[in-house]
């Protein structure tokens, strides 16, 4: 296995490709049986009826696989310490099922901690499309990551 990233492995302007990943009928159902139980991810005749026009992702569960891929690109392999929380979450469009996300995550700064001199934050952009290209989900956040050189 190789070494963890730390901070100072992460610089503005990085880019880490997430994706391809499917989301599947059953998988969108599962999570909202447990987590979201609306109609529109429930049910496939309620959910062509509805806004959404298809059995579609709960937000939530977007935003899950969101992380996951975040998690697959690189933050499985890094020294992360959690985080304060996300900046922003924006569902743009419907995630239905069949569809394939696949997008980017981006560094755009990071920062040493001034009162912590082993930790650093590491801010970071991520976008999700469908396979058409279509922009489904977009998150900006910061992650705490332990330095190397502390």
């Amino acid at each position: 296995m190789s070494a963890l990233l730390h901070f100072e492995d992460f610089h503005e302007g990085q880019r880490f490709a997430l994706g391809p990943h499917t989301v599947g009928r059953d998988a969108i159902i599962a999570f909202a049986q447990e987590f979201d139980p609306q109609p529109f991810h429930l049910d496939e005749t309620a959910a062509k009826s509805s806004l959404l026009g298809g059995l579609a992702a709960s937000g939530w569960h977007s935003t899950a696989i969101t992380m996951r891929l975040m998690c697959d690109a690189c933050l499985s392999r890094s020294s992360i310490l959690g985080s304060s929380g996300m900046d922003e979450v924006k569902w743009l469009s419907p995630v239905l099922a069949g569809d394939v996300l696949s997008g980017d995550f981006v560094i755009t700064a990071t920062r040493a901690s001034a009162s912590r001199p082993g930790i650093g934050m590491v801010n970071f952009t991520t976008k999700l499309a469908g396979g058409d290209g279509r922009p489904k989900i977009e998150m900006t956040g910061m992650f705490f990551m332990r330095r190397r050189s502390s």
